[in-house]
């Protein structure tokens, strides 16, 4: 199974020619009855050594975590350990050296890349918690976004030299953190208010995925599997950020609300047509179900109101995935040529040109 990024590095390395690549894609498009731009592809498997790598990668760094815990007297006393986290962060980038450049394995590029930041990170953050052992909330959340920007200083480092494409996601997501600390750091009595800052850091990461997105409207280079997962990581802090806002989450959930947060999912559901992106409805799923569940129980469904709103919202977004491409060309072809001239492509012969 060859993704879009192997088969546009073949290309680059003279291995195929592009009029080659171009027919493979429109065959593949061809048997699948759906233009190739439309499948949203990313690469996570290889084969199955992908799984076995990635399964001995996280027993080794595991491993290496626990030994500079014990050395450091870090399992005696419960404290994290600065060792611990320079060990795992030395493993991650040294295993990557390996199955990232040389071997370029999908699962296990991803796997060590979170690691790698998750013990840079794990590293500040018990040289801090030594340094700084009785710092207040305030302290602490500035603290905290110091140890967020370097992380994403060292995420960019890493990107450099590996170029994993989920990478520059993980990186802003990093400093979605740092701008979300800092203002935790200003106002520690912000309440619910600071979902205001987590959504507008989702939009943020939104646009820059779009930018990415336009940048590659036939979906055949790495910057694809680059906004694929910025608007992964875009998609929850929208959706959960917005249903917080909406009252979702406070335990009840009035017929008013429902109505709105279903408004809310049909309007991603747009957005996702449009932006040929499934993220925002897989990340809203579980609060429109909710909703919906509760619409059910106030007429009466008690007993299945789950079941009927399972019903409902499967068969919608079954019926939404096999009229996919039909549905999307109603909702490009019905914005301004301003904004559909930037979207991916709807026709397959435009991306085999």
């Amino acid at each position: 199974m060859y993704s879009e990024s192997d088969l546009q590095a073949a290309v680059e390395a003279g291995a195929i020619s592009q009029e080659a690549a171009d027919a493979l894609r429109s065959h593949a498009a061809d048997r699948r009855a759906s233009p190739l731009v439309d499948e949203e592809h990313f690469r996570l498997l290889t084969g199955f050594n992908d799984i076995f790598v990635a399964i001995a990668s996280v027993i080794l760094l595991v491993a290496v975590g626990w030994l500079g815990q014990d050395i450091s007297g870090g399992l005696d006393s419960g404290k994290p350990t600065v060792l611990a986290g320079i060990l795992v962060t030395l493993a991650s980038w040294g295993l990557a050296e390996y199955f990232t450049r040389v071997r370029r394995m999908a699962l296990p590029s991803i796997l060590l890349l979170l690691s790698f930041a998750g013990g840079f990170a794990f590293t500040l953050f018990a040289a801090a918690f030594r340094l700084f052992p009785d710092a207040g909330s305030r302290i602490g959340a500035l603290i905290t976004a110091g140890i967020a920007l370097a992380t994403a200083v060292a995420i960019w480092v890493h990107w450099r030299r590996f170029m994993v494409p989920i990478t520059v996601a993980v990186g802003a997501a990093a400093m979605a953190g740092v701008a979300i600390t800092l203002t935790l750091s200003a106002a520690p009595d912000i309440g619910d208010t600071i979902f205001w800052v987590v959504m507008a850091a989702g939009v943020a990461i939104f646009a820059f995925a779009m930018w990415w997105d336009m940048s590659d409207r036939a979906r055949t280079t790495r910057r694809s599997d680059v906004a694929f997962w910025l608007h992964l990581a875009a998609a929850p802090m929208i959706a959960h950020s917005l249903f917080r806002l909406l009252g979702v989450l406070s335990g009840t959930v009035t017929a008013g609300t429902a109505v709105a947060v279903i408004g809310l999912y049909i309007l991603f559901g747009l957005v996702a047509l449009a932006i040929d992106r499934r993220a925002l409805l897989v990340s809203s799923l579980a609060y429109v179900l909710w909703a919906l569940s509760a619409l059910f129980r106030q007429a009466g469904a008690v007993e299945t109101s789950f079941a009927l709103t399972a019903l409902v919202i499967g068969s919608a977004l079954l019926l939404l995935s096999a009229f996919w491409h039909k549905a999307r060309k109603l909702v490009v072809e019905g914005l301004p040529q301003d904004i559909s001239g930037r979207l991916p492509y709807l026709d397959r012969d435009v991306v085999t040109v």
